[in-house]
């Protein structure tokens, strides 16, 4: 069980914890072929050629040697791999590197590290002399830690680091990273829990949330990370805004709670509070302890050289209260790292980029991630979704999972990814619960997933009520497994037992061909078809036609969105760079196709005004699926067979064949029509014997509750039209789509208007124009 903390993820922090102790700085020495230069205390000098097992490591011992030193560091450039893209080689930097503020000299001070073929890191760099004054005192001394030196370098070097006792103590240290920054003099967490006032100063923007977060826990409520805003002359952070959790309105729980407080980075570095609305809106809880609700790792967090707090993510993450998992993660520890620095990257360029990671007992575990389009996705075509965790078929290297809609050219649009920490119905949970958050709050109808126990009741309690529909390749690779032997032996079994499945009408058919089935084979004490006869609403065609599945087939699925180029197989180095390469190809995909359906015009069979209609209004796809369901109603005979006021019922058969005939229901009032047949509700395209029936009555345009605006050209541009409101769209699906719609656009003419110095000129003239036309509008 989780609980959900809007803070951010930090990769530096994922698997330590932060704990303080009263006693005062004890003076850790660290000894052995060192060069001692004070007694008790030795330096951990860094040299070329030093070896780590990641570049943290490498970051977290040159940060040591700093604090003892008497400076700070900062992360600075990173170099990636011209073959995949991958992070190769990273610098460490003093502080004071630079001139982007006053407070620094241009010091030239740092380490590099370079990552070899083995995957360790090596220091291949490394600058000793600043040119400004150490600052070194007692309380910079090395304080407890939990990976000391000895567990952050390799070779010789590492054996030969130990950590001492305390002088004077016969215990050694606590366990746990204690983080420099927060044990400055006079510093104490006890003393962080106090009001905030305007003119409050802190060091860092980590500094002022963690201050805050402390008072929110003392009165009784909690806070998320809001605004952030940049400056105009350089794109730094300039000021944070830190809210209450209950700020805005975008969920249930959520009552547009004003209470807030706003730090402002100032020329001297220093962050402080220019605003704060003390007030609720609502009930406070119980006072609480902070680090008992939150990650005492604030994860995303960065000091660098913006101060701090760049790119927003979010946690889930396992409090007190919850019963912690313990399960071993199925992800590689370091692919946490590649996938945070990618994440952190891509959300530079794109605002709409969500991530989110699960924590377990500070341990990182599911990864979730979907990026603006994927969103926007999420608003157009996520009422039906493939949940698609196929990576389970085999043995994996990489547990990597899809949501997969299909867009209005019927390919599959990325809705979302996620790497899943394990088989867990918790995992599941998260995971499904993440990806429903990313999407707005947009409940999907359906889904389509695997039919394991522990995805079945994930599903049921993030999404209750919704119709799971069963992985047809699942299904198929249980039946080779109980059925198998009949399957390819007997061709008479397959016969009756397809039959049975794909041909029953009704559920009286169904049940009397299935009884038929296991009497003639002896099959009544198959387990396996026992169950899957309970189950039965979950696969079967007959029980899953009344439900809007986006017409992909119920006996197979819509193709693998990133085909052969990403699988369970792809490893570390080539993962990110794949993935965008997949992605790349499936949107120029997409961009052609809706470049076709806006520029070619498919060869009208009749002179009908509804195929003209359906030519103009459907992608070209989805105007030949209608084109042949029109082109095949004139093979079918509608005979009216009762009237009982403005209701009709016909019966339409063909041609010829009077085993194929179905009943479609007519109200005359409001041209709603139902087909025995149900195409409409399973795929959203008028079926052949409706529209028969349409002719027979003489209704010669198709009513725009049958035109879903998923299925037009104008879909990727999120319009919202008569149509899409007469189908029940609730208003927050209304409002997500119109969001979403509008963000997608302007982010294409924000890169259109910033090509020039002219274009951007009549952009902003537009701009302009349009905000003053709404304004009038209110």
């Amino acid at each position: 069980m989780t609980a959900v903390t809007d803070i951010d993820m930090n990769r530096e922090e994922c698997e330590n914890n932060v704990n303080l102790t009263e006693n005062p700085m004890p003076v850790v020495a660290i000894a052995h072929n060192l060069n001692v230069e004070d007694e008790g205390v030795s330096k951990l000098e860094p040299y070329v050629g030093l070896e780590f097992n990641t570049a943290d490591d490498a970051r977290e011992f040159y940060s040591l040697y700093a604090a003892q030193i008497g400076f700070k560091v900062r992360i600075g450039q990173l170099y990636r791999s011209r073959s995949n893209g991958s992070v190769s080689s990273r610098r460490f930097v003093c502080s004071k590197e630079g001139f982007q503020v006053n407070s620094r000299t241009g010091c030239q001070a740092f380490i590099r590290v370079q990552r070899v073929e083995s995957g360790k890191w090596v220091i291949d760099n490394f600058k000793r002399d600043h040119n400004h004054e150490l600052e070194y005192t007692e309380g910079m001394s090395l304080s407890p830690f939990q990976t000391t030196a000895k567990s952050l370098v390799n070779g010789n070097y590492r054996q030969g680091i130990r950590l001492l006792q305390v002088e004077g103590d016969g215990d050694h240290f606590p366990s746990g990273l204690i983080s420099f920054k927060r044990l400055k003099t006079g510093e104490r967490e006890s003393e962080a829990m106090v009001e905030p006032y305007l003119g409050q100063e802190f060091s860092s923007a980590n500094e002022a949330y963690r201050s805050y977060n402390a008072y929110a826990a003392s009165m009784g409520f909690k806070i998320r990370i809001g605004q952030l805003f940049r400056s105009r002359d350089d794109g730094l952070i300039a000021a944070r805004r830190f809210v209450c959790s209950k700020e805005g309105h975008q969920h249930s729980s959520r009552v547009g709670c004003g209470a807030f407080i706003r730090v402002k980075k100032q020329d001297s570095g220093m962050w402080v509070v220019d605003r704060f609305i003390k007030d609720h809106n609502h009930d406070l809880d119980p006072p609480r302890e902070a680090d008992k609700k939150i990650p005492t790792a604030l994860v995303g967090f960065r000091d660098d050289a913006s101060g701090g707090l760049e790119n927003l993510g979010s946690v889930e993450t396992n409090d007190a209260s919850h019963p912690k998992r313990g399960q071993e993660s199925n992800i590689g520890s370091n692919w946490y790292d590649v996938l945070l620095e990618y994440f952190q990257s891509r959300q530079v360029e794109d605002t709409g980029f969500f991530y989110a990671v699960e924590l377990d007992d500070g341990r990182c575990r599911s990864v979730f991630w979907a990026d603006g389009r994927s969103r926007f996705s999420g608003s157009q075509f996520g009422d039906a979704i493939v949940f698609d965790t196929s990576y389970r078929k085999s043995n994996y290297l990489v547990p990597f999972a899809t949501f997969i809609g299909v867009n209005h050219h019927k390919q599959p649009a990325l809705l979302g990814c996620a790497l899943i920490a394990d088989e867990s119905k918790e995992s599941f949970t998260w995971v499904l619960r993440t990806w429903f958050r990313a999407m707005s709050g947009r409940r999907p109808q359906s889904i389509i997933a695997d039919q394991d126990k522990a995805i079945r009741q994930a599903i049921a309690q993030v999404f209750p009520g919704i119709h799971h529909r069963f992985s047809a390749w699942q299904i198929k690779a249980k039946e080779r497994e109980h059925l198998g032997g009949l399957l390819s032996i007997d061709s008479g079994f397959k016969y009756d037992y397809d039959k049975c499945i794909y041909q029953s009408q009704t559920a009286a058919e169904f049940d009397a061909a299935w009884n038929a089935l296991l009497s003639k084979y002896h099959m009544k004490g198959n387990a396996w078809l026992k169950e899957m006869y309970d189950k039965r609403e979950c696969w079967v065609p007959l029980y899953l036609r009344g439900t809007f599945f986006a017409g992909i087939p119920v006996n197979g699925g819509i193709k693998s969105f990133f085909g052969s180029l990403l699988n369970a197989q792809t490893p570390l180095r080539e993962f990110i760079l794949q993935y965008e390469r997949g992605l790349s190809r499936r949107r120029e995909e997409e961009r052609q196709d809706d470049f076709d359906s806006c520029n070619l015009q498919t060869y009208l069979h009749t002179k009908e005004m509804v195929e003209e209609q359906g030519r103009r209004l459907y992608t070209l796809t989805v105007f030949k699926v209608f084109q042949k369901e029109l082109m095949d109603s004139y093979g079918y005979l509608g005979v009216k067979i009762s009237e009982e006021g403005i209701i009709s019922r016909y019966l339409v058969r063909k041609c010829a064949n009077n085993n194929e005939k179905h009943i479609v229901t007519l109200n005359g009032s409001n041209l709603n029509a139902i087909c025995s047949c149900q195409m409409f509700e399973f795929e959203g395209v008028l079926c052949r014997h409706v529209l028969k029936v349409f002719q027979l009555v003489n209704i010669r345009d198709i009513p725009c509750c049958y035109i879903l605006h998923r299925w037009t050209k104008n879909a990727k541009y999120g319009f919202v039209g008569d149509a899409e409101t007469e189908s029940g769209g609730s208003s927050q699906d209304l409002k997500a789509m119109m969001l979403w719609g509008l963000r997608e656009e302007a982010c294409n003419y924000i890169g259109a208007g910033a090509a020039s110095v002219e274009r951007y000129k009549l952009a902003l003239e537009i701009m302009l124009e349009g905000r003053r036309k709404i304004s009038q509008q209110n």
